[in-house]
């Protein structure tokens, strides 16, 4: 096992630059669809239309990342595949806005304020144990959470943990302005067509 080494990255400034620009254009674009989605969960389900979870940012720092909610009022701050019936958890609209990464808008604000990056290892949750040690073990927690990632475009919910830890620390030894942008494209490849994604 390749131990984990804390790589020197010239581009950080540049990155954090592209992050902003890329989250003020994307939030003003955005906005009306938020606006949207913020009615359609209100309307729909008992509860807030966001939802705050704990994240495991750089460093190993806990952070609060906000999502549309997707799940009823009450469920277990767990993974969603540790959950025994995510179907019966979801809310009328938590379905399409997971398909559709709807839920995800507003961690731009995450990004807008340095908790998260574009594009870097999908944040993990909390009580993530296996998940938090092997990325530290790798080295992966030295960089900022992404939007989306590398593990991402790579197969998303289906992957095994150590699969996605794998592809963290690949793009952590290949991460440049380029990397980033090809993972983009990707991504939006995703979005409108491949929908592998988990309840």
């Amino acid at each position: 096992m390749r131990s984990p080494v804390r790589y020197r990255y010239r581009g950080v400034g540049v990155k954090r630059v592209t992050d902003l620009v890329l989250t003020i254009a994307g939030g003003i674009l955005l906005l009306p669809v938020a606006l949207g989605v913020a009615l359609a969960v209100k309307f729909t389900s008992p509860g807030p239309a966001l939802y705050w979870s704990d994240r495991v940012g750089r460093g190993g720092a806990i952070f609060r990342m906000p999502k549309f909610r997707t799940m009823k009022v009450g469920t277990p701050a767990v993974a969603t595949h540790l959950i025994v019936d995510p179907a019966s958890a979801l809310t009328p609209i938590g379905g399409f806005l997971r398909r559709t990464s709807l839920d995800e808008v507003p961690q731009l604000w995450s990004v807008f304020i340095g908790d998260m990056s574009i594009v870097g290892p999908r944040p993990a949750l909390f009580n993530q144990d296996d998940l938090i040690a092997l990325r530290q073990q790798q080295g992966v927690d030295v960089l900022r959470p992404g939007l989306t990632g590398w593990a991402q475009v790579n197969g998303r919910d289906e992957l095994p943990i150590p699969e996605k830890v794998a592809f963290d620390r690949e793009y952590l030894e290949r991460r440049s302005s380029l990397f980033d942008l090809l993972i983009i494209l990707r991504t939006a490849g995703k979005l409108l067509g491949d929908k592998s994604v988990a309840h």
